[in-house]
């Protein structure tokens, strides 16, 4: 049959990536309290395409994510876009990985457990010479104004926030610890389940001690800067304001 991917293109653009999106799959991931976790994940595979090639040949991404079924983990990334780089015959190759991660938590009082979804995601690119391996998370926390509550006679305004950081790396680390950095940094945590006695161990202590946009990425700064394993760090937060019609925002990057 006719390739028609492989006949020539006479416009001489390069395209920087070509593929698919929202493959949804099940795959592995590590979890240090019970060694692994399944997740259903959401995963986007490109490869770069040269300006005298048609078009790429879609289903090459799914037969590739399918050799490696079951084994699909941080350790066989690098092995994976080696395998679409050569069977697309591509100088790049590029994975977005999308997926929940559940935690138990233990409520600080009553200590009722439950699980907590964070929402992760891995990026990575792969040419000749290196791969790049970024990892993000999404952690839910809760903020209490330090402006409103010095000016107020009583109260202060609290919003749910969301922290999204991104990281490249040296060696290996663990999501858990990540996320620990980030519930620490502000107001307080979220958790699924609370009773009475919770809340009011919550409310108080975000109380006491309150914190601005700006205050959560500093704070998460100045811990990441202490650990030289991270080479680079994205730092957002975003305060859903409780009191506004907006939101409030800070960003932090190093490097």
């Amino acid at each position: 049959m006719i390739d028609i991917q492989s006949q020539k293109d006479s416009r001489n653009i390069d395209i920087k990536k070509v593929g698919v999106k929202n493959i949804k799959y099940p795959i592995i991931v590590l979890d240090r309290a019970r060694g692994t976790q399944p997740v259903n994940a959401t995963i986007n595979m490109y490869v770069n395409l040269p300006h005298h090639f048609k078009g790429t040949h879609m289903s090459r991404f799914v037969e590739v994510l399918n050799e490696f079924k079951g084994q699909i983990s941080i350790k066989t990334f690098q092995t994976i876009l080696e395998k679409m780089r050569q069977k697309l015959h591509a100088h790049s190759a590029y994975m977005e990985i999308e997926f929940p991660y559940f935690l138990e938590k233990t409520a600080p009082v009553s200590k009722a457990k439950s699980l907590m979804e964070y929402r992760c995601f891995f990026s990575v690119e792969n040419n000749a010479d290196q791969t790049d391996f970024l990892v993000g998370i999404v952690v839910p926390v809760t903020t209490v104004c330090p402006c409103s509550r010095e000016i107020s006679k009583f109260g202060a305004h609290n919003q749910r926030s969301v922290v999204t950081l991104k990281v490249r790396f040296k060696k290996f680390f663990w999501i858990e610890d990540i996320i620990k950095i980030v519930e620490d940094s502000a107001s307080g945590e979220v958790y699924s389940l609370l009773k009475r006695v919770d809340e009011k161990y919550v409310t108080e202590k975000a109380y006491e001690n309150p914190k601005f946009v700006e205050d959560v990425v500093r704070s998460i700064a100045v811990k990441l800067n202490k650990d030289d394993n991270f080479t680079w760090y994205c730092i957002e937060a975003e305060n859903f304001e409780s009191i506004h019609n907006h939101s409030a925002y800070a960003c932090v990057e190093k490097g």
